[in-house]
């Protein structure tokens, strides 16, 4: 008795915590959902949730089923003269469509599956990253390619019925990122990578900022953190730094490298900001980019980004760097600990398509 009522419970904090948007209960409460689908047998059931509370969104990266599952006979043949029966291949072209849309169910059905147990005030949108885990025959190492990439506003998704779609037309329809042979393993690049669980802004940050002695970059002058950026980006292989004349106060530079991150010439362009980067900042970076001829852009900030401009991101060769994954990466390339700048509001509906957020202090 006293077990049922200990577990009821954590049921209620549980429940309370969902209520109010608390990523580790959203996340606890998305992966029942996904425990409670039912697949075949030898299909793969790994998986892996996050939740930005600042975007009230669920990154959910899944593992998809191998080419195996569709099978390579289509069916059986009596053959009288020999007295046995053969198989009947199934043709290879039928196959790779087989699986294209064997892939193209798994992530409509999981989209469907956790907006329909979930309430929008909660979860908005949904962004379904699949991948493979296998054996690249050219190798014979074992890979794990993203085949499948996909990010869904709940009010769009709702609108489709389900039952009477074309699976590859409504991924289409969703401009989801399709590897064009995923039979063959021909990877895409996931519209959010699977690092939010290690960029996550510390809900108790504010908290933390007042009583310890790690560097607050947003009390940091303008040059301080000019200074900072440019010995990180160094330190992650730009051989060549120039900084140019920025009108809002970031900093904006001109790098070049020959590694896959910059991939050329790249334009940097930082914000320490305490809130919201909208994507008017995003676009403004393009114009600047074209400007300078640069192959790609980042733009770094100490504060957030939202769904749009991550979107608008991906299309146009960008690389966008939150608070959070800023500080990890001061710690990893330059082995100092500093807080980014303040936590995403938790249950805030900043919008990014217009106004962007406040710079810090003098910047």
């Amino acid at each position: 008795m006293d077990k049922a009522a200990a577990d009821n419970a954590q049921l209620d904090q549980l429940r309370t915590e969902f209520d109010n948007g608390q990523p580790e209960a959203v996340e606890w409460f998305a992966a029942k959902v996904l425990d409670g689908s039912v697949y075949p047998k030898d299909f793969p059931r790994l998986y892996q949730v996050a939740y930005r509370p600042e975007n009230h969104d669920l990154v959910v990266e899944f593992e998809l089923p191998p080419q195996s599952a569709i099978p390579d006979v289509r069916g059986y043949k009596y053959v009288k003269a020999r007295d046995d029966i053969d198989p009947v291949p199934r043709p290879q072209t039928e196959v790779k469509q087989r699986y294209a849309k064997l892939l193209a169910c798994v992530a409509l059905r999981t989209l469907h599956e956790i907006f329909a147990a979930t309430p929008g005030s909660i979860i908005e949108a949904i962004v379904f990253n699949g991948r493979l885990n296998t054996i690249d025959q050219a190798t014979g190492k074992k890979v794990r390619p993203h085949l499948l990439s996909v990010q869904a506003e709940r009010v769009a998704f709702e609108e489709f019925v389900l039952a009477d779609v074309n699976p590859v037309a409504c991924l289409k329809r969703l401009n989801a990122l399709v590897s064009p042979n995923p039979y063959d393993l021909e990877a895409i690049e996931p519209f959010i990578a699977f690092d939010l669980k290690r960029f996550r802004f510390s809900a108790d940050m504010d908290v933390v900022a007042g009583l310890d002695s790690r560097r607050d970059l947003l009390k940091l002058t303008p040059t301080e953190f000019e200074h900072l950026v440019r010995e990180l980006f160094i330190a992650m292989g730009a051989e060549a730094w120039t900084t140019i004349p920025s009108k809002d106060g970031g900093v904006d530079a001109v790098a070049t490298s020959n590694n896959l991150f910059f991939g050329g010439v790249c334009l940097i362009q930082a914000k320490r900001w305490a809130g919201l980067v909208g994507l008017d900042a995003v676009h403004a970076l393009t114009g600047v980019m074209a400007d300078h001829n640069a192959t790609t852009g980042v733009l770094v900030t100490t504060s957030w980004f939202g769904r749009a401009s991550e979107q608008f991101a991906q299309r146009n060769r960008i690389t966008l760097i939150n608070g959070a994954e800023l500080k990890h990466l001061i710690k990893q390339y330059l082995n100092i600990d500093v807080i980014p700048g303040t936590t995403p509001p938790r249950n805030a509906r900043a919008s990014d398509n217009t106004q962007s957020g406040r710079p810090g202090p003098d910047a």
